[in-house]
């Protein structure tokens, strides 16, 4: 089945529900691994910077988004390991499940309505357009 599944997640609400049915979906197969991907918006680092003393409470900070994730995963015994990389979530978490080989990409919808959506763009929307894998997108 699913060896290698890449979470895409970002501590949210759709992020912890996405880790649930990450859980489930790696409990089918024996030696399933999630990797909690975070890709950390480029927009975002400068208010990142203002708001940190130095580079190690930024990772932390970062980390402890995804603390809801990973304490999911753990809960349910699931092997698991982080990743956070910076760039433009949706093509970075595409362009990495290409790189990895990923078996399955799950990512939480964020919700927006139809008009957001075509103006905007969502992630989701875009890693399902643009990813060579199968992608579960998690409402």
């Amino acid at each position: 089945m699913y060896q290698h599944i890449l979470l895409a997640a970002d501590g949210s609400k759709n992020s912890v529900r996405a880790a649930t049915e990450a859980a489930r979906v790696a409990s089918l197969s024996d030696g399933a691994t999630v990797e909690v991907f975070f890709a950390v918006d480029p927009t975002k680092i400068k208010e990142e910077v203002l708001h940190s003393q130095n580079h190690e409470e930024i990772e932390l900070k970062r980390k402890q988004k995804l603390l809801p994730v990973t304490e999911e995963l753990g809960n349910k015994n699931v092997n698991h390991q982080i990743t956070i990389v910076i760039g433009d979530p949706g093509p970075t978490i595409v362009d990495y499940s290409k790189k990895k080989n990923v078996d399955l990409i799950i990512i939480g919808s964020r919700g927006l309505n139809s008009f957001q959506e075509f103006v905007l763009g969502s992630v989701s929307h875009k890693v399902v357009k643009r990813a060579r894998c199968p992608v579960m997108v998690v409402k």
